[in-house]
């Protein structure tokens, strides 16, 4: 957003209303309710049990973003909503997307307080930062919406990747972190002599054996359930491919090193800033926020993941 007036100064500062009224909306299922049928503020605050006056501000300020229209048999989805958001994720995507920005907000709750802090934000508020890997370990039904919308939200870099990846000489395929194993079912159908194994956390390979099925590829994409920075790992790959995981560690480095074939590859495809170079816009607002849980983080560049992999014994 570009400022160009104090009553856009006035705006951001207030943000958080309107992000919270879409959020509430996607988790709620709203846009999807009114896309099956028009409904008035009544009856929407009757289904989903919220006080009348409050409904009709939170629909109307839903409209003035342009996301919901009103006529005379109530509210139904603006044709930008439409494009931008029932078009793109199903549902239950849309919703565990705003849960987790819901989930991240306390970290910059009261932020004049604590951003001084030479600890986490979360610490300093006395509470317990989020552990995805472990919430993921703990609940079934999240690693399931957890697979399934990495599955969604990686289609496009999935079939970018499949593209552009060179996999002469790949026979074998280790897809670390590969989750719903969207990214080696497009180089699998590409590619038909390829095989692929995907490594991750048992309750996502287990949701990821049912979109190989699913796509009647699991004969040749199989899973392989394992903490990759602690446990040991298969061996005997052509190929290791690291793909929007962003764990970079030397010691990790030396694992897969030790995986891979003589002649073997290691490919990482992930947002890195250059050398000296800043980071971009897109990444501001997600590296900030990790500043808050720690006040040390830095995004990696592809200068110091480059030393790092020489170190464990790869060269370019």
């Amino acid at each position: 957003m570009k400022i160009e007036s104090r009553d856009d100064v006035r705006f951001l500062m207030a943000a958080y209303v309107p992000s919270a009224a879409l959020n509430t909306a996607l988790e709620l299922g709203l846009f999807w309710r009114l896309a099956e049928e028009p409904q008035d503020a009544g009856r929407v605050a009757e289904a989903l049990g919220i006080p009348l006056n409050r409904c009709q501000y939170w629909l109307d300020l839903l409209g003035s973003l342009g996301l919901l229209e009103e006529g005379s048999a109530g509210y139904t989805p603006s044709p930008g909503a439409q494009t931008a958001i029932l078009d793109e994720y199903s549902q239950e995507t849309w919703a565990l997307l705003a849960q987790e920005a819901r989930e991240r907000q306390p970290a910059v709750h009261d932020l004049a307080r604590h951003i001084h802090e030479p600890r986490s934000g979360w610490a300093a508020l006395g509470l317990t930062p989020l552990d995805y890997y472990a919430m993921l370990e703990e609940d079934p039904d999240r690693a399931r919406r957890f697979t399934h919308m990495l599955y969604e939200f990686h289609q496009p870099l999935a079939v970018e990747v499949a593209k552009t990846l060179d996999m002469s000489g790949v026979e074998r395929l280790m897809d670390l972190g590969g989750g719903s194993g969207v990214i080696s079912l497009a180089l699998l159908r590409r590619h038909a002599h390829l095989a692929s194994v995907v490594v991750d956390f048992p309750k996502v390979c287990a949701v990821g054996r049912e979109i190989a099925a699913e796509n009647g590829m699991e004969e040749r994409l199989t899973y392989h359930a394992a903490n990759f920075l602690e446990d040991e790992l298969p061996s005997g790959f052509d190929m290791v491919l690291e793909c929007d995981v962003g764990i970079f560690h030397k010691a990790l480095f030396r694992k897969l090193h030790a995986v891979l074939s003589p002649g073997g590859r290691f490919v990482i495809v992930d947002d890195l800033i250059e050398d000296e170079g800043e980071v971009a816009p897109a990444d501001l607002r997600w590296a900030f926020l990790r500043s808050l849980g720690d006040p040390d983080y830095r995004m990696g560049s592809w200068a110091e993941i480059e030393a790092q992999l020489s170190q464990a014994g790869f060269e370019p």
